[in-house]
């Protein structure tokens, strides 16, 4: 079986051995609500208890936000990264 054979849940299948060690990575505008709306939307789909990454740009305009987390399946990824991808202080997912 080539790569063009293969579904979306194989290739994935082949990438990642769910469930698996996740780094979770978005670009925020810096307000005092964007780390804690994203743990928020995070927590809806993999309650825990986080303590995320920040890294702040140069001007402080943005703020880059990583969280850590056991990732059960892509479905779940998915969800995830549309979710916080709806918030208004997020710039872009990574």
């Amino acid at each position: 079986m080539n790569k063009d054979d293969m579904t979306e849940e194989e290739a994935v299948a082949k990438l990642w051995n769910f469930p698996c060690d996740f780094v979770f990575k978005a670009m925020a505008f810096a307000n005092q609500n964007a780390e804690d709306e994203i743990i928020s939307v995070i927590n809806q789909f993999v309650p825990g208890d986080y303590i995320p990454k920040l890294n702040p740009s140069k001007k402080g305009t943005y703020v880059a936000i990583s969280v850590s987390f056991l990732a059960t399946s892509k479905q779940q990824l998915d969800e995830i990264y549309l979710a916080v991808n709806d918030l208004e202080c997020v710039k872009v997912c990574l």
